[in-house]
């Protein structure tokens, strides 16, 4: 139910930022130029990918996704609402980006809507399963005293476990995702 309710999350900010860029929000405009404007200047992926260097930014991108992003989501679950305020911050970002740096909606061609949306949709499939997998973990943590099961420093150990094998998919589709992204181009 956690990764069903993040993945909802993800879909409607992704949804409500693609709404606002493509009817001239003048606040959501701004942000998504100064966000990408940022990440041509400094993120690793969008510097590799300028110098040419495709698979390079993949790999930082699957870094940088796994690491800073899943990672953090899965352990902000033990905070149970954490993971949902990053999605709607993750979906609303992915949905300003559905213009080009012209304000025109990529969504138009059907090339760059058939990118953009499978690249979307590529990520937002392991954020949901990482935040998802960290919701249950610690709803798991609130509810320990209920039952007698073995833990880890206070952590059930079959929540634990069930983040393990979630991140086993995760990592691949966090790997398939950046690879499309940089590469189908």
């Amino acid at each position: 139910m956690p990764t069903a309710l993040m993945l909802c999350v993800h879909a409607g900010s992704v949804l409500v930022g693609a709404i606002m860029v493509n009817n001239g929000n003048a606040f959501a405009l701004r942000y998504r130029d100064q966000l990408v404007a940022r990440a041509h200047a400094q993120d690793p992926a969008s510097l590799a990918l300028a110098s040419g260097h495709r698979l390079e930014a993949a790999t930082w991108d699957f870094s940088r996704n796994l690491l800073l992003g899943a990672i953090p989501s899965t352990v902000g679950g033990l905070a149970i609402g954490v993971p949902y305020l990053i999605a709607i911050h993750r979906g609303w970002v992915g949905g300003i980006v559905s213009i080009d740096s012209s304000h025109v909606s990529r969504l138009i061609d059907p090339a760059e809507r058939e990118y953009y949306l499978l690249t979307l949709v590529l990520q937002l499939i392991p954020y949901s399963l990482a935040g998802g997998a960290g919701v249950r973990l610690g709803l798991s943590y609130l509810r320990r005293d209920q039952s007698p099961a073995p833990t880890w420093i206070g952590l059930p150990i079959e929540a634990l476990h069930d983040v393990l094998w979630i991140y086993i998919l995760v990592a691949p589709l966090f790997a398939i995702a950046s690879l499309w992204e940089f590469l189908a181009r």
